[in-house]
This record gives structure tokens, C-alpha cells and sequence, in this order.
């Protein structure tokens, strides 16, 4: 199975035509969140069209720059990972949208309790597949994937503490657009690509107990 996962849109669209050609034939895609730029559903709307006009096989979740009635239309579209998980072949793959806390007071924020219940609420979804992918808006604290400028690491302790306790295979994350790039948490291992609209994305083999991850720039 191959799979493409990327974040970060903000109703940026020009990079779909620019990789049309990865996005295509693959067996499903993945949006990590932020769709849209403070967006609405007919906002969303829009991005998801784009994406099933390339391939209709897609998993999304809101990210803290979305709004909770795009939730409510991704789950409306059968499409919703936030809080969710969902078992293909041996791939189970499981969301939690929004962010922690932010000094901008977004609009899809949440505690760390609630952070932690999005978790473990999806992957006791998919707990029994061989295969486990976490999909992650906000990146684990004090890692190489959740520092601001200033130096700052600015992720969430929940998702962390759920990584060290649970171990998926892999973890991709966003919302810190900064801070692309790699990092491990035990055996996890841990994908920003950066904004989709600056070229970054996953590619993600998967099959026979194995379960492989490249980031990527489109430049």
C-alpha cells in the first residue's frame, strides 16, 4: 500500500497540479489538517474537491486554523480521522486534529486532557492492526519537529507521553511550519513535512509487516 500524506494546505491548491503525478496512483491519501485559512465548509469543500479530482481515496481532519463545522463536514463525508481510526488491509491509521493551546487563540484548540482522549479514542479503533500510523496536527513536545523560531519548543506533552507509552510505527504531524523535518520518539518515528504548499510531503510503504517513510520536497 502507498500512501501520501501531507498538512497544511491553507487553501493554497497550486501544488496539487505540481504533484498530480505522486498523488494519483497511490493508494490513499492523507490530510494532517489546516485545509483551509480560518475557513468554513464551502472552504474545505473546495480543498477536498481538488484532492478527489486527483484521487478520490482520502482520510482528513481539521487543524487548528479550520473551524469544528469542517469536522462535522468531514465526518459528514465519511472522510473524519480526528478522534477516529480506521483499518485498511493491515494499515491502521488514526487522528487528532486542532492543536494545543496557542497564544492566537485559534479556532480548534484544545487542553491536553482532550489531546490525550482524541488519541486514545482513535487508536482503540485500530488497536489490533499489525501496522499503526498516528496522524498528529500538533508535533510532541520538545522534539525536532515543534520549535518556533525563537527556539522555543512549543508542541504538546500529551502527545508525547501517548507516543512513549503506545509506540505507533510512525507519526505525522504539522501546524509547526518552522520546524519540518525528522525526529524519534522510541521506535516512532516522527514526519513534519512543512506546509504542503512549500513542496512537503510523506510517502509512506506499507505491506507484509513493514512499514516505511520518506519525506519529501516538491520544489
Amino acid at each position: 500500500m502507498k500512501i501520501i500524506a501531507f498538512g497544511d494546505i491553507h487553501e493554497r491548491l497550486k501544488t496539487f497540479n505540481l504533484l498530480e503525478h505522486e498523488i494519483s496512483p497511490a493508494d490513499l491519501v492523507i490530510i494532517s489538517g489546516d485545509l483551509t485559512q480560518f475557513g468554513n465548509e464551502e472552504k474545505a469543500a473546495g480543498v477536498i474537491k481538488v484532492v478527489r479530482g486527483i484521487n478520490p481515496n482520502i482520510l482528513a481532519q481539521v487543524g487548528n486554523l479550520d473551524s469544528l463545522e469542517i469536522d462535522r463536514y468531514l465526518t459528514r463525508e465519511r472522510i473524519n480521522i480526528h478522534g477516529r481510526g480506521k483499518i485498511i488491509e493491515e494499515v491502521g491509521i488514526f487522528g487528532c486534529g486542532g492543536s494545543g493551546a496557542t497564544p492566537f487563540h485559534t479556532p480548534v484548540e484544545f487542553s491536553e486532557v482532550e489531546l490525550k482522549g482524541f488519541l486514545v479514542s482513535g487508536y482503540n479503533d485500530i488497536q489490533d492492526a499489525a501496522l499503526k500510523i498516528m496522524i498528529c496536527h500538533t508535533p510532541p513536545l520538545n522534539s525536532e519537529v515543534d520549535i518556533i523560531p525563537s527556539g522555543a519548543h512549543v508542541g504538546s506533552a500529551a502527545v508525547r507521553e501517548f507516543i512513549q507509552k503506545y509506540q505507533p510505527d510512525l507519526c505525522i504531524t504539522g501546524h509547526i511550519h518552522e520546524s519540518k523535518g525528522e525526529d524519534a520518539i522510541g521506535k516512532t518515528k516522527i514526519i513534519n513535512p512543512g506546509p504542503f504548499f512549500e513542496g512537503g510531503y510523506v510517502v509512506i510503504n506499507a505491506g507484509n509487516g513493514k512499514l516505511e517513510a520518506e519525506l519529501r520536497y516538491f520544489t
